[in-house]
């Protein structure tokens, strides 16, 4: 077989996963290394590197000679390979590939989804990407798991097979084994710690316009409280962390978090996170108890990085408590159903509120309602900005000021549409204008609008 062909199988003989698109000036020139030949070759690559090198000794080394360990072992592999068509350019290049995957240095990945060891996706650009990395063999992808959470002292065995831990560099990283998973080990990725998205790269990338980051950024210096609604993936906490850069700098702010997700943009911030049960059952501290203890910490705003269970309420009645501009993210498809949701969250805090009292005290307390989105293009998108104006009869009344309507898809599959005013003035521009803020001035600011 001739080494081109060689070069487009995987060890194991069968037909390699698509490539990852890279830009045409990364690839050599040599048209026996186009990329599904260099992309398998990365991949075996890979794999030989995992089964030359003692993992339990790297793990101890700092992170810059470890890179310089890799190179080394990646060097001696390529002379062992014999004569590959690449010169001493592209050799260089195919080594710092490998070494930037194997250290997640990618940043263009945002999820790392690992189905057993013979199916590994990441996400890039909001698609998912099916890569040509395998692992040795299931026990060998579990022996990985178990030396990503052991990092941060958790642990995955039998008597617990789930796990959801942060990891130092701020990534989140969730993992499941057998019994509960059925064909083998599952383990996801979702990568933080860059830097984070600012509301002139959304405008760039078309997911939002000036008017509707200028009516945002009024609305966060207004003290406006805001609930950011979505679905998985969707931008939430990109979001969050934007807005934050509207808070002026003077005012204390209080995060609370399941997993410590959140950059924001302040100097005065007191970050709370909640901490799971240990193997005894003990010690567990829920967000519930982190929104009470943070009403005595003297917050200005506190900013809940989702609310998922009883902790809406004490959320709530900060918000109407002298803790105005506050922020939190909830899942939900449409604003509609994120305050259906927050209204069944209440019921599990427990207490005898009506139905009435309920929607009442979410009215008064919640004012303005994001919904993001996701296309099948893998773009995200500010759906819609909502805002709550009060009660019909039992009924939470809702505005919609903004809205992404969809016209059609792109032969390219990218959806076509843009964003429209629906031409109902806001209430809150009469707030915003006592404050004496100019929405379209703060988008100038911040350099999204001419």
């Amino acid at each position: 077989m001739a080494l081109a062909d060689r070069l487009k199988l995987t060890t194991d003989g069968s037909a390699a996963a698509p490539a990852t698109a890279v830009a045409p000036a990364a690839r050599p020139a040599n048209r026996q290394m186009l990329p599904g030949g260099w992309e398998a070759l990365k991949a075996r690559l890979h794999e030989q590197l995992i089964a030359k090198l003692d993992l339990s000794t790297l793990d101890k080394l700092p992170r810059e000679q470890l890179a310089g360990q890799l190179q080394e072992t990646l060097m001696g592999l390529l002379a062992e390979a014999g004569d590959l068509p690449l010169n001493r350019g592209e050799r260089t290049l195919l080594v710092s590939e490998v070494i930037d995957e194997a250290l997640l240095r990618d940043n263009t990945i945002s999820d790392i989804l690992v189905n057993t060891a013979s199916r590994v996706y990441i996400e890039r650009g909001g698609r998912l990407e099916r890569t040509a990395i395998r692992f040795r063999d299931n026990e060998h992808l579990q022996q990985i798991i178990n030396r990503i959470v052991s990092r941060v002292g958790r642990r995955v065995d039998d008597s617990s097979p789930m796990v959801d831990a942060r990891l130092p560099d701020g990534s989140r990283v969730n993992a499941i084994i057998p019994p509960l998973a059925l064909d083998g080990p599952l383990l996801s990725i979702r990568r933080f710690g860059g830097q984070p998205l600012r509301f002139a790269d959304l405008v760039r990338t078309g997911s939002v316009t000036p008017h509707m980051v200028g009516l945002l950024g009024a609305c966060v210096r207004a003290k406006v409280n805001i609930l950011i609604s979505g679905g998985t993936g969707s931008g939430k906490t990109t979001l969050l962390n934007a807005l934050s850069s509207f808070i002026p700098p003077h005012e204390r702010v209080v995060t609370i978090e399941d997993a410590a997700e959140l950059q924001l943009q302040q100097e005065h911030v007191a970050r709370l996170e909640t901490r799971p049960p240990n193997v005894e059952g003990r010690g567990e501290v829920v967000a519930r108890d982190l929104v009470r203890n943070a009403l005595r910490m003297r917050p200005d705003r506190i900013i809940v990085g989702e609310v998922r269970a009883a902790e809406v309420m004490d959320m709530l009645q900060a918000m109407n408590t002298g803790h105005e501009g506050s922020m939190t993210t909830i899942h939900a498809n449409t604003p509609r159903d994120a305050l259906t949701r927050i209204e069944a969250m209440v019921g599990m805090a427990g207490g005898a509120m009506s139905e009435s009292l309920v929607r009442q005290t979410i009215s008064r307390s919640l004012e303005i309602i994001v919904q993001l989105s996701r296309g099948n293009d893998g773009k995200r998108r500010m759906a819609s900005i909502s805002e709550i104006t009060g009660m019909e009869g039992n009924v939470i009344t809702l505005h919609e000021v903004f809205r992404f309507e969809q016209s059609g898809v792109g032969e390219d599959g990218q959806i076509l549409g843009e964003f429209r005013a629906t031409g109902v003035r806001p209430r809150l521009m009469e707030r915003i204008a006592r404050f004496g803020i100019d929405p379209m001035a703060i988008a100038r600011e911040y350099g999204v609008a001419s």
